[in-house]
């Protein structure tokens, strides 16, 4: 079951250039291309003449042209043309609303009379020119709920990233969780510790020591449909922590949306904004690729456990105080997706 009238990160913006994209959103096939003054489009991805992909045709004039007859289709969902062909009696497909915002493309595979393109989150790092970021595409084998799990609990790092970001002192340390409206919070604070691997690199990055004690953050913060972002960190320690000036730190923002494709697969779009050294892009890229080793253990265990869920339905779960984030998060969405189909269901009982 997926949360249908929200806005999802379907793509980044340089995925969808001068060839349009297929990709599947919540269990639905979509093609996007962009129209002559290169705005955005998405539409259902069949052809109402013998139901070929669209997707894998090409962009005429802004126009997106079937690949196996040539129909021409307009952002609209409407055919334009067909070679030899009147078009008018044609039927039209569904066309999503889709809004581009900061390099990311947003897609609301809902009723589009209730998409309003200001729900879209707004995000500092995103619209500050103090901050940078970037965020991997990858394509994950297990349902998109077991990725907000990961990360909204961290204690897995001491054992999954155990050569990059893990360390001991997380498993000693207590998590705080609390619930906002539909907004979960878990948080973890370290103090007077080493700096693991993948943090020792980003200080000496911003140019400060790595052989010191540092105060550590974790703070993950869940929304809806399923956005995970990290506040995450360390600074030379006594120095404020969390709260320490810039220059005793090297800090940012993990950023993490997820998007459903089907019921056991997702898109996971993942990365790292930050507010040093925002003007060096070699930097950036040095920054993903670590985090690209970092994903790929995650995806080992997630794939694992969907693979064990899908042989093992009625198998549970213990749950511990360490899932509490995770759990919050679950309740949430299912609490919204039954109002959904109530509501759905209400309205076409009327």
């Amino acid at each position: 079951m997926f949360l249908m009238n929200a806005w999802y990160v379907a793509a980044k913006s340089g995925e969808v250039a001068d060839k349009p994209l297929g990709r599947k959103i919540c269990g639905e096939n979509i093609a996007f291309f962009r129209d002559a003054e290169g705005r955005i489009a998405a539409v259902d991805d069949y052809c109402p003449h013998r139901g070929a992909a669209m997707s894998l045709g090409r962009v005429c004039n802004g126009n997106l042209v079937c690949g196996y007859h040539g129909l021409v289709m307009g952002r609209d969902g409407k055919t334009v043309s067909m070679p030899m062909q009147r078009v008018g009696g044609f039927p039209s497909v569904k066309s999503y609303p889709v809004e581009e915002r900061n390099g990311l493309i947003w897609l609301w595979p809902g009723d589009p009379t209730q998409a309003d393109p200001a729900a879209i989150p707004h995000y500092e790092w995103a619209n500050s020119p103090d901050w940078t970021y970037d965020v991997g595409v990858f394509h994950v084998k297990c349902d998109y709920r077991l990725m907000v799990d990961n990360l909204m609990d961290l204690t897995h790092e001491a054992y999954v990233h155990s050569d990059s970001i893990g360390q001991d002192e997380i498993d000693l340390s207590p998590v705080n969780t609390r619930v906002e409206g539909d907004a979960v919070y878990t948080s973890r604070f370290m103090y007077d510790i080493p700096a693991p691997p993948f943090w020792a690199a980003a200080l000496r990055n911003n140019d400060l020591a790595d052989d010191v004690p540092v105060d550590r953050w974790q703070i993950s913060c869940f929304s809806l449909p399923a956005n995970v972002h990290i506040q995450v960190g360390v600074a030379h320690a006594g120095n404020g922590g969390f709260e320490a000036d810039p220059k005793y730190k090297a800090s940012g923002v993990a950023v993490d949306f997820m998007t459903p494709e089907t019921e056991d697969t997702h898109w996971y779009f993942g990365g790292l904004a930050r507010n040093f050294k925002a003007d060096d892009p070699e930097l950036t890229e040095t920054i993903l690729n670590r985090q690209r080793k970092i994903f790929s253990q995650d995806f080992a265990v997630l794939e694992s456990q969907q693979h064990n869920m899908d042989k093992h339905p009625d198998r549970r779960w213990l749950m511990l105080n360490i899932d509490s984030g995770g759990v919050q998060a679950r309740r949430i969405l299912e609490r919204r997706i039954k109002q959904e189909q109530e509501q759905g269901l209400a309205l076409k009982q009327a």
